[in-house]
């Protein structure tokens, strides 16, 4: 075990299974803030550690199904958070969430949690068991295992959870940004209830005081009831997208489907194809009875747009996303985590360069300082003012702007037809692009010492996050260049920070 005492005072003493996963990662900075003790369990603890909240928390490495392990880790807890999924680990993913499921139950009996809490899928009223999808019929199965435990059993039921790295809003996302024209299976025009993620997190924490009486199946939603087109439609305005032509056949089945949308999106079929077989399932509530003991506020649940625009944040404010660059953190329950798998989060594409360099860092930081203006951009001068001319013909500032000052630089500087976004001086300078062009970039220059020679290394990295099929195409077609461009750029800046003859003095480290 790792982390904080056991014994530490206040709140209630929670355990989280499957704290790597989407929900859990994002749970339990919430349990904490409500002033709950947690621990974690996994059975690869190591990737909690990236999480800023690793030190406040007790890790505990262990499988779900592993009866020893889950009797060690439940003992002494008060709220059981059930949040492990067997989907997209094959054919047998049923059977292994059952057995996952019993095991829980009987060892948490048997240690007097006084509460289990699991978050399912919202089902549809009056389908038999064996007419719902393996997915759906399997989170059924799970929740009623849990509730025959003996142990009070508060089972949520939801449907699209929207969020960042939520895998049906991951579908969503890119299917709706990668296909201005759609042909798409009859179940776009199915009924959803579709719900925030902050609501989820919200009704999850408040599910751990209630009422020892207490124990059913609660179905939470958002206030809106749309069908999935609509669903498509709606993001494409809140994404500044252009209308998303859909045209339904009912020719693609379930199984075509998730081919179909594992074609397009990088959603893992094993995963794509059991969430599109849920989809031709109607899925709204029937009732609103968790509001009864966790009171929904003004504007709760979020709606649509709302929770749409929350997901899409980092990237409309032009913010790096946690995942995309070391110097954010996660700010809100709808922001990518480092634990989210790498096709959550939207399209990113990164061109990426590192050189060592026989210079002080102080010489290497004043070259990358200096970039721009009167220096150019130390790699082939003609495609730059090409570019500059082609953002100017379309409306753009080009390369007109220059720089405020010839040697510093500070945060809100135009640069050229760059912004810049951060400063730490002597380390980073993360420029935004302001060029006109279909979605949104940056340029990331970095000095770091070589951990093992102790020589000054040079890092520059290039992101993209395109905005529909054109941002693709766009990426694509000046991909050839790269090499050329940003190799030639990392080359001359080392180059030029080896002829200087500076002190070794870094700069101050305090951010600008």
């Amino acid at each position: 075990m790792n982390g904080v005492n056991d014994d530490g005072p206040g709140g209630l003493h929670c355990l989280v299974t499957g704290a790597t996963g989407y929900i859990g990662g994002r749970l339990v900075p919430e349990l904490l803030a409500a002033g709950h003790r947690v621990r974690c369990v996994g059975r690869s603890p190591e990737k909690l550690y990236a999480h800023p909240w690793a030190d406040r928390v007790e890790i505990v490495r262990g499988d779900v199904l592993d009866a020893d392990a889950m009797g060690a880790a439940l003992r002494g807890i008060d709220v059981a958070y059930y949040l492990v999924h067997a989907l997209g680990t094959g054919r047998s993913f049923e059977d292994t969430d059952r057995r996952a499921a019993r095991t829980v139950g009987e060892q948490a009996a048997a240690a007097g949690v006084r509460r289990l809490v699991y978050l399912g899928g919202l089902t549809p009223e009056g389908v038999p068991p064996a007419e719902l999808s393996p997915h759906l019929r399997s989170r059924t199965e799970v929740g009623d295992i849990l509730l025959a435990s003996g142990v009070p059993t508060a089972v949520l039921r939801a449907a699209v959870i929207i969020g960042s790295g939520s895998a049906s809003f991951e579908m969503l996302r890119y299917l709706t940004e990668r296909l201005p024209v759609m042909v798409t299976p009859s179940w776009v025009r199915t009924r959803i209830q579709p719900i925030a993620v902050r609501d989820v997190l919200r009704y999850l924490v408040g599910c751990a005081e209630l009422p020892a009486d207490v124990s059913r199946t609660f179905d939470i939603g958002g206030p809106d009831v749309m069908t999935y087109v609509a669903m498509m439609r709606r993001y494409a305005e809140v994404a500044r997208l252009p209308r998303r032509v859909i045209v339904p056949v009912p020719l693609l089945t379930p199984r075509l489907s998730s081919y179909w949308v594992g074609l397009v999106t990088p959603v893992p079929h094993a995963i794509a194809k059991p969430l599109t077989a849920s989809l031709r399932h109607e899925v709204v509530c029937q009732e609103h009875d968790i509001a009864r003991y966790v009171p929904d506020g003004p504007n709760q649940p979020l709606p649509f747009d709302a929770a749409l625009a929350l997901a899409l944040r980092r990237v409309q404010e032009a913010q790096v996303a946690t995942r995309w660059s070391s110097a954010a953190l996660p700010g809100a329950p709808s922001d990518p985590l480092p634990t989210d798998p790498d096709w959550a989060g939207g399209s990113l594409y990164t061109d990426h360069r590192e050189l060592t360099v026989d210079a002080s860092p102080a010489a290497l930081w004043r070259v990358i300082e200096g970039i721009g203006g009167e220096n150019g951009w130390y790699s082939f001068p003609l495609a730059w003012a090409v570019r500059g001319w082609l953002d100017r013909l379309a409306g753009g500032a080009g390369l007109r702007r220059g720089r405020r000052d010839a040697q510093h630089l500070r945060v809100g500087d135009a640069l050229d037809f760059w912004r810049v976004e951060a400063v730490e001086p002597g380390r980073l300078l993360r420029l935004r692009a302001e060029m006109r062009m279909p979605g949104l970039a940056w340029l990331e220059l970095r000095v770091d010492r070589d951990a093992d020679t102790g020589r000054t290394r040079y890092r520059q990295r290039a992101l993209f996050h395109p905005r529909g099929l054109l941002g693709h195409a766009y990426w694509w077609a000046i991909a050839p260049f790269h090499a050329l461009i940003f190799g030639g750029m990392a080359r001359n800046i080392v180059g030029a920070a080896a002829h200087e003859t500076a002190p070794d003095a870094v700069p101050p480290a305090a951010p600008r």
